[in-house]
């Protein structure tokens, strides 16, 4: 008898264990997401009904994902990095491959889940830089690449970081149709920033047929930015595609800009200028005075040998 109900605890273990994801840490997601090709994280949290739903489907699928994939597959409760893929509260789903991530915004079903994650195995988003953009795009030359809907970003905007999740998460919807790629406008992007004249990151443009269009709304969810790219660019004025810029003409430009961001250069400027302008006027004001003296004190001397 004692065998028996040893047996049904160690089955009932066995199936628990099953039935859960493995919980880790912080520091433990950070070490797979560094060291491991591919990883699956459920950010969740205790007493959460939607998580434990999602929990379940990932328990389901997951030896298909270590299968097809060789994914780890974990959880991390009440983290601190969850914020970093997504504005939204627990349950968040993250597809990390080769370290970079892939926000989960489907349905809540292990077929979808499965789906999603193995044609998305590699990243989406492909990296321009001033010398690559336009052999790429060919934005002003017929843009016979496709579209191309494109991201300005900088390494020191933090809002930028927290968008790349989802950025990858709207090119697997519209990768069939439309390129997406990311620009470091205070990097290897700069020239090419000021060729569109971004200003402000994030920034994103799409271009489309020759025209381009820019994206005003102040809404980075993976819905609003998606809809966008596939049909509510119409509702947005179309502006030419601006040649690339000359070295003295981008120069030019990009000395405006510089003075735009740091005004008070413009009023130091301003101050040497006048300064110098007054300091001049000033000379030419003695400069004037003193052959008078002179002549005056001349004639003096005439006076006084008359005399």
């Amino acid at each position: 008898m004692k065998i028996i109900i040893l047996i049904t605890v160690l089955l009932q273990a066995f199936n628990f264990g099953r039935c859960h994801l493995e919980v880790v840490q912080d520091e433990e997601v950070l070490n797979l997401i560094r060291t491991e090709k591919y990883v699956v994280v459920l950010f969740s949290r205790k007493y959460c009904e939607p998580c434990d739903n999602f929990e379940n489907e990932l328990t389901s699928l997951r030896e298909d994902l270590v299968e097809t994939l060789n994914a780890w597959v974990v959880k991390v409760e009440d983290s601190q990095l969850s914020r970093l893929y997504s504005p939204d509260k627990e349950p968040i789903l993250v597809f990390f491959r080769h370290g970079i991530p892939l926000l989960y915004d489907g349905p809540v079903n292990d077929e979808y889940i499965l789906h999603t994650f193995t044609t998305n195995k590699e990243p989406l988003s492909k990296e321009l830089t001033d010398n690559t953009f336009e052999h790429l795009t060919q934005a002003s030359t017929g843009a016979t690449t496709g579209d191309w809907f494109v991201m300005f970003y900088s390494t020191d905007c933090v809002e930028c970081s927290r968008l790349q999740a989802r950025w990858e998460a709207v090119g697997a919807y519209i990768k069939s149709r439309i390129n997406i790629a990311r620009v470091n406008k205070g990097g290897s992007g700069a020239v090419t920033g000021r060729r569109f004249d971004v200003t402000t990151v994030p920034a994103f443009i799409l271009f489309r047929q020759g025209k381009m269009y820019r994206y005003h709304l102040h809404k980075y969810d993976v819905e609003s930015l998606r809809d966008f790219a596939q049909s509510w660019y119409k509702n947005v004025t179309p502006e030419k595609i601006p040649l690339p810029k000359s070295p003295f003409d981008d120069f030019v430009t990009m000395v405006v800009v510089y003075m735009k961001e740091n005004p008070w250069l413009l009023q130091l400027a301003l101050g040497t200028f006048l300064l110098g302008l007054f300091s001049s006027l000033a000379m030419k004001f003695v400069q004037k005075k003193q052959p008078e003296k002179k002549k005056s004190d001349k004639k003096s001397k005439e006076k006084s040998k008359n005399k």
